[in-house]
């Protein structure tokens, strides 16, 4: 079985996209959001952003609704990310 390569500059660009996903969540722009966020999940190739884009559209949808993003889906978004440096972007968020 032959090992599969992984583009490095293509993962740092999937890394870019979450997290201007999340500062578009921040700045309330939602359609930003969730074109970066798909844009992550694309260029992504060990599907560390896989789940990004539904957390950013649950993110969007309490946005909408109440102004907030809720504890559930700030942990959605945690999850999302996994840890490392974005980490941060999403405790911005509770707010």
């Amino acid at each position: 079985m032959y090992a599969r390569f992984v583009d490095g500059q293509k993962q740092r660009n999937a890394l870019t996209a979450a997290e201007q996903a999340l500062r578009a969540l921040a700045a309330d722009d939602a359609e930003k959001a969730q074109r970066a966020a798909a844009r992550a999940a694309e260029l992504d190739q060990i599907s560390l952003y896989a789940a990004l884009p539904d957390a950013v559209a649950a993110a969007v949808a309490d946005l909408d609704g109440t102004g907030s993003i809720g504890a559930g889906t700030l942990a959605g978004l945690r999850a999302a990310v996994g840890p490392g440096p974005l980490q941060g972007l999403v405790d911005e968020l509770d707010g």
